[in-house]
């Protein structure tokens, strides 16, 4: 339908810059998906510039954004936020997630150190929601980040790059709105989740950052041909075809994590569209002649964890050919 939208339009004229009007209409949408009618929406052209464009907008030049040891900005942004003048203050990761205790004992400590104003001053909290292992913050989670937030005028950015999958998982205990209530500023993917490319970058109350536009351009982000953009969350957010390609993803997780456990195979606990499985060097080459998979993370000598990502196109066919596959080995 993205595609077919795309199609539809692309002999019509149109602003640029992000005043076209699929553009307009796909906030107008999102807005309402968020119960946040104040709502500023920017669409960037994708996740590792929605990242440091925002972090640098929120922060001031001597602070820094605390963010899990597994944290995407930490890991695999080949140094974007530092490359902004940013330090990446990191927290022990628990399966992908910050604990709210350790933050708060974290920045306790940090402003009992009479030394502090030597140091880069933590303003921002970042989490990734899904995280990166594919696990989920529950409501109660985030609220207690939230409130640490608030505690010490920090301002928490949540990191949706998966957010559908995250939001369509029967794991979570709350939806769209309630995110907004509980964050500053959040980004709904739109690459990892159905479109071509983009991001829309929420301020869900009024609160993007003055000029928040020439950041956006100064970063790289801004689309000249927005219709790009506008056209794909336009349709998106129409009839709920957001949060249906997810939960189509997600069902077909399911079902390749069940495939995995029945085969005897050891697989991680992930709610989301992204499953990670333990393989030995022998089943890894057998399953590479039939499957596309990412390698993850060495175990031992033999074997590792691997990352199987399921999407809107994931089909009956490929289940099939991933059951063949594990028949296999």
């Amino acid at each position: 339908m993205v595609l077919q939208h795309l199609v539809a339009t692309n002999t019509e004229q149109s602003a640029s810059y992000g005043f076209d009007t699929w553009s307009e209409q796909a906030r107008q949408k999102i807005r309402l998906a968020c119960h946040c009618p104040e709502a500023d929406i920017f669409f960037l052209v994708g996740g590792t510039q929605a990242n440091a464009t925002v972090i640098d907008a929120m922060l001031p030049s001597y602070a820094a954004v605390i963010a899990a040891e597994t944290a995407h900005i930490n890991v695999h942004e080949s140094g974007a936020i530092e490359a902004s003048g940013h330090k990446v203050v990191t927290m022990p990761s628990h399966d992908g997630r910050i604990d709210a205790r350790e933050l708060d004992a974290y920045l306790k400590v940090f402003y009992a150190d009479e030394t502090w104003p030597h140091m880069a001053v933590p303003k921002m909290v970042y989490i990734t929601f899904p995280t990166e292992l594919g696990t989920l913050y529950q409501a109660h989670d985030i609220a207690d980040i939230f409130d640490v937030c608030r505690k010490y005028d920090m301002t928490l950015y949540i990191d949706g790059a998966r957010l559908g999958y995250g939001l369509a998982s029967p794991a979570c205990d709350f939806d769209m709105p309630w995110l907004a209530r509980h964050c500053d500023v959040f980004y709904i993917g739109g690459t990892k989740v159905g479109a071509l490319c983009g991001e829309a970058v929420v301020f869900p109350r009024h609160n993007a950052p003055d000029n928040f536009f020439t950041t956006v351009k100064r970063h790289g982000a801004l689309l000249a041909k927005s219709r790009l953009a506008g056209v794909q969350f336009n349709a998106l957010f129409t009839d709920d075809l957001y949060l249906k390609i997810a939960k189509h993803a997600i069902d077909k997780a399911m079902q390749l994590r069940q495939l995995f456990i029945d085969a005897g195979i050891s697989i991680k606990d992930s709610p989301t569209n992204q499953q990670f499985v333990v393989l030995t060097s022998e089943q890894r080459q057998r399953l590479q002649q039939h499957v596309l998979f990412e390698t993850w993370q060495p175990l031992t000598d033999d074997t590792a964890l691997y990352r199987f990502v399921t999407s809107w196109a994931t089909s009956d066919i490929d289940m099939t050919a991933l059951t063949k596959a594990i028949n296999c080995l």
